[in-house]
């Protein structure tokens, strides 16, 4: 499976053995990013899918076939059934590297 990005959100598929590892502790919520300056959120609109964090990191483990990832300026995105890390992309600028901003 290849990465998937939707805005400043990039998903990166984790292999079997990774995902079978414990995740951390189960959210409440399937909003994997929240706009800073919108309030727009990245988050799983269908399908049936959990999300983790461990450590300060965010995993999704899709469970359907597979689930919709919306944001109010982006188009859907269809997330394969597995697990993923969920990162906000960062750039390089000549400062230093940053977030890049939805």
């Amino acid at each position: 499976m290849q990465p998937i990005r939707q805005g400043d959100v990039i998903l990166l598929p984790m292999q079997s053995g990774q995902a079978s590892r414990d995740l951390g502790d189960k959210l409440r919520h399937l909003t994997l990013a929240e706009g800073e300056v919108t309030g727009h959120r990245h988050r799983i609109s269908n399908g049936q899918a959990e999300l983790y964090e461990k450590d300060g990191v965010l995993y999704l483990q899709v469970l359907s076939e597979q689930a919709t990832l919306t944001h109010e300026e982006h188009k859907s995105v269809q997330i394969p059934q597995g697990a993923w890390m969920v990162q906000i992309q960062r750039e390089y600028e000549p400062e230093g590297w940053r977030y890049v901003v939805d």
